[in-house]
Parts: structure tokens; sequence; C-alpha cells
């Protein structure tokens, strides 16, 4: 279904990994032909909670402010923790930022990126105190498309995660079964960067673009697992995505399928077989010097609509259209347009810090004509929102839900919604 299910899969083999979960052999007795015969049993069973560190197996998630709404769906439907929710019910008013007040997630930069050095002091407050650690990592942020610096993180992180013994512990199930695990699972969410960003790399050891973005895949050994879409850089004509992850790292499944030949190694069942038939087509359509000018062509129109944008507010309209781009993105923000332009235009929206957002995607079917179009569109008059229509709403006490028992913030717009 694309990465939201790749994202949902992600969390839930990090949960059960560090939650010391594994699959077990045992033998059952079953009927066959008339026969009572021996037969090969799975069992689903978890480890031994070490009497000294009753948080051993208690994963706590860490995302950014800037995550895709699919990571907070992941952690209700499998009720992981997150460190805000902990923090709250647990060690309420000790948050080591904000003067003592948990944040929902973990800061971002103006960017959209996470701040790594704000990730860091929160996972070192529940590694020192025994919990595993999840963190869910973005390659293309869904509104400002911006690439979390997964390599810094892993830097930062280790001696950490070292210091607190989570770097590799010993799981024990039973009496003389123990597995050597890591105390962490680092996810990345990659589901337009992590098929895009691979070619800008390209591009730039050739020297034909100045930057490239931060290592996130498998070349660092912390990764775990990434989630990418196939409907958006590839454009796949259905939503499809691919997940991955190291084989050490894979839950075994809990049956053997025998009908279909094959281990049960996905989230769902059934699964569409023409999506991985479009994604092979598209790439054996396409060499890597396809790939890297067609990246190198999208960065350009890019950097054309920004410069078109900054030209209007700066040349033509003098005001502030809030135009910005993160680095290497593919998409633009700038004021929010009014109701018919942003239906006109498929715009998406979001309010960010007080400021009424929309952005616009350059992908294959933009073209310099239809982003002229929308620049003279926006220098029309009332072809921007109002910016006092910020969306503002007090919850009456009595209705209020309680500081107690929470899981986590569902967002309900931005991140993917429209505005």
């Amino acid at each position: 279904m694309g990465s939201t299910e790749g994202n949902l899969y992600g969390m839930w083999n990090g949960r059960d990994y560090l939650g010391g979960k594994k699959i077990l052999i045992d033998e059952q007795l079953v009927m066959r032909s008339g026969v009572m015969v021996s037969s090969p049993r799975f069992v689903y069973q978890k480890a031994v909670l070490p009497a000294d560190s009753p948080n051993a197996y208690t994963p706590i998630a860490f995302f950014s402010e800037d995550t895709h709404y699919s990571i907070s769906k992941a952690m209700t439907m499998l009720s992981i923790q997150t460190f805000y929710a902990e923090g709250e019910e647990k060690y309420p008013g000790e948050c080591p930022l904000n003067n003592g007040t948990w944040p929902a997630e973990v800061p971002s930069h103006e960017s959209g990126a996470m701040n790594i050095d704000s990730l860091s002091v929160l996972v070192e407050f529940f590694a020192s105190r025994g919990y595993p650690i999840i963190v869910c990592f973005n390659y293309g942020t869904t509104f400002k498309g911006a690439y979390d610096d997964v390599s810094y993180a892993c830097r930062k992180l280790k001696p950490i995660l070292e210091k607190y013994n989570l770097l590799e512990r010993d799981v024990t199930y039973g009496d003389n079964q123990t597995d050597k695990r890591t105390g962490f699972w680092f996810h990345v969410d990659g589901a337009l960067g992590a098929a895009y960003m691979p070619f800008i790399e390209m591009a730039y050891l050739s020297s034909r673009v100045a930057t490239k973005g931060p290592t996130f895949d498998f070349r660092l050994p912390m990764v775990h697992s990434i989630a990418m879409s196939g409907h958006k850089w590839i454009g796949a004509p259905v939503p499809c995505g691919v997940f991955m992850t190291r084989v050490k790292y894979q839950m075994l499944p809990p049956e053997i399928p025998e009908y279909i030949g094959s281990p049960d190694t996905t989230f769902a069942g059934s699964r569409n077989g023409l999506s991985p038939m479009l994604l092979w087509d598209n790439i054996a359509r396409h060499s890597y010097e396809d790939q890297i000018q067609k990246a190198l062509d999208l960065e350009q129109l890019a950097a054309y609509a920004e410069d078109k944008l900054l030209y209007l507010q700066n040349e033509v309209l003098h005001t502030d259209l809030f135009v910005a781009r993160t680095k290497l993105a593919l998409t633009v923000r700038f004021k929010r347009a009014n109701e018919k332009l942003c239906r006109k235009y498929s715009l998406s929206n979001e309010d960010l810090g007080g400021r009424r957002f929309s952005h616009i995607f350059l992908m294959e079917h933009v073209t310099t004509e239809l982003v002229d179009q929308l620049i003279e569109d926006l220098s029309l008059e009332d072809a921007f929102a109002p910016q006092e229509d910020v969306m503002t709403f007090t919850v009456d006490p009595s209705v209020r839900a309680s500081t107690k028992n929470r899981v986590a913030f569902v967002p309900s717009e931005g991140r993917g919604f429209h505005g």
C-alpha cells in the first residue's frame, strides 16, 4: 500500500525485536490419514525480563514534528509508547528540554529536518532508565521535503547507546536460549527521498551537482529498516512500496503457509502482483544515467519555481510571501493561496508557526509553463488567503482529554492532509 504499510511493518518488527519477542519451535500431535503424528508448531515467546531492568522490553519511539501521520497511526495500532506518552505518564515535569515540558514530538529545524541534538538529549533520558529506543527518521518530509541527517544521528547516538549497554545486549529465553540484539531500532521513512536522492548522490560524485543529501541507507550499520513508495518518484499508477531490512533483524514468520510456497514476510498476506512488475518495468527501461538526468532536471525545475516566487515577492508585489525551499527538496512553500487557486492547482496547505502556507511539488508532470501560469495567477489581486484566518481552537475543560494514559497525538491536518 506504499510507505504507510512499510512504516507500519517496520514499527511492528522494531517493537517485537526490542520487546524481546522471538519465534521458537515446539511440536504438536496432529491427525494425518487417521494416524496421530508429531508436527512442528511455532511459539511466539517473550524474553525473560531482567529483575534489575523493568524497562528492558518497553521500546520508546521518537519521531520529529515533521513526520508523516502514518507513524502516529502505527504507534496507536501497535501500542508503542512514544517518549511523550511515557514522559507525561511517568516523568511529568522532568523533560530535559523545554523547562521540563514534554514536546509531543522531537523538535525540527526550520528546514523541516529533525533536530538531532534535541533527539540525543531525549534519547539519553530514556536510555539511562533502561528503555530500548526506536527512532523514525524522515528522508523527504511531506511538506518541506527535508532530509534528516541519519548519518550524524548515528554518530551522535552511538556513544549514548554504548554507555547504557543498548548498542548490543543479551536477550534470554527460558533457561538456555540467548540472542545478541541491539537495544535500538532505526527506521527510515524514505517515501520519496529514498528513491530519488541516490541519483543526486551519483550526480554529485560525477561533479554534476554541488551538493548531496546525508547518507541514510544500509551503508550505515545502525540502520535497521527503510520504506519507500513506488508511486512517487518511480510513478507507478497504483499505490505501492518497498520495505527493506537486514535479514538478521527480520522476524521469522509465525507459521509455514505451505499453500503459497514461501514464508509470510510482509504485513499483509495478499499483495498486488502487478505492482512489482510495474516497478521492474520502469527500472528496466530507465538507466542510471536516465534517472540522474531526471533528478537534475527536476532540481533545476524546483530552483526555477523558487526563483519565480522570489521575483514575485521582491520585484512585483513587494511583500513577504514566505518563500522557502529546503536544500535539495523538490517542493517550494509560499504564502497560502486562496481557495480557488488551491483547487485549480491542487495545492496542499499547512499552518506553520502562525503562518499559512501552500506548497508545490515539482515532479515530471510539472513544466515551466505551468509554473509561469501559477505565478501569473498569484500576481492577481486577492490571490492569497488572509493570514488572520489561522485556525485557533480552545477545548472546553469539561471534555478535554486527560493527561494520563496518553499514547500519542494524532495529526488531523497537514503532513499529507489537505488543509
